[in-house]
């Protein structure tokens, strides 16, 4: 079991609980796919998972280890973040950035060495973006800061990468590369948590999904299970179809979520 999330809340001072009695787990290479509408607390969770946010109640343990009894730099050799694409202040160079990845390896005012500038050309070549490691992050498009931060994740060498919404505002050529990316990183044995808005994203690219409402884990399963009319409906609170469609030259079946919007009667 790699990570284990046990009975866990959360809550701000002075407010009711956001995340409430909230119970999973993941296995190396499952890649689990956590859905829900804004304000839901999906966020806050992965949160809680990178040890940012202290739980009110539960446990949550990585390799069978409390999270609780980890240093910070114990748990960036655990598990790896991968944030929305945003911009930084500075202009760093991309190569810069994933050597940043590094930090939890390296000792207090050392700088890296010819090893972690192989392994963040490695992860640059992994996400077929080494063409870019002299350019600064701040000039390049919104799908390569993407697949940067993705870089300084696997950089970092940690087995369990947590990815709040890796394909947000991407373009269907950008969120694919990601997707794939995903699909490969778990073919190689590591463990994905991600959030996202598209639960078409589920099918393409992970065993597992899970349906967070209110602060709680509503239904948690195989994408196929848990991914159905009646959810998704009831989720977003309007209708949406699940469709299964063959396409040409492909096999088997592809289900897509469809929204479905009724035509405003003619005038």
């Amino acid at each position: 079991m790699v990570l284990s999330v046990e009975d866990v809340s959360f809550a701000y001072p002075r407010r009711s609980d956001l995340i409430k009695g909230i119970t999973f787990s993941v296995d190396k290479g499952d890649v689990l796919c956590l859905l829900g509408p804004n304000g839901t607390g999906k966020t806050t969770l992965l949160r809680c998972l990178l040890g940012i946010n202290k739980i009110k109640r539960g446990g949550i343990r990585i390799g069978g280890r409390p999270i609780s009894e980890m240093s910070a730099r114990e748990l960036a050799r655990q598990v790896a973040y991968v944030p929305q694409a945003a911009s930084v202040a500075f202009p760093y160079q991309v190569l810069d950035l994933v050597l940043m990845g590094r930090s939890p390896h390296l000792g207090i005012m050392s700088t890296p060495a010819e090893k972690d500038l192989e392994i963040a050309g490695w992860a640059l070549a992994r996400t077929g973006i080494s063409h870019l490691q002299y350019s600064l992050f701040s000039e390049i498009s919104g799908g390569e800061r993407q697949l940067v931060l993705i870089s300084r994740a696997l950089a970092q060498q940690s087995g369990l990468l947590i990815m709040d919404e890796p394909t947000a505002s991407l373009d269907y050529g950008n969120q694919t590369r990601i997707l794939k990316i995903i699909r490969e990183l778990a073919a190689k044995g590591y463990t994905i948590i991600m959030t996202t808005h598209f639960p078409n994203h589920a099918f393409l690219a992970c065993n597992k999904a899970a349906i967070m409402k209110e602060g709680i884990i509503a239904a948690i399963g195989s994408p196929e299970e848990v991914i159905t009319d009646d959810s998704l409906s009831d989720l977003y609170t309007t209708e949406i179809k699940v469709v299964s469609t063959g396409l040409r030259g492909l096999p088997g079946e592809l289900k897509v979520c469809v929204p479905l919007m009724p035509r405003e009667a003619a005038l």
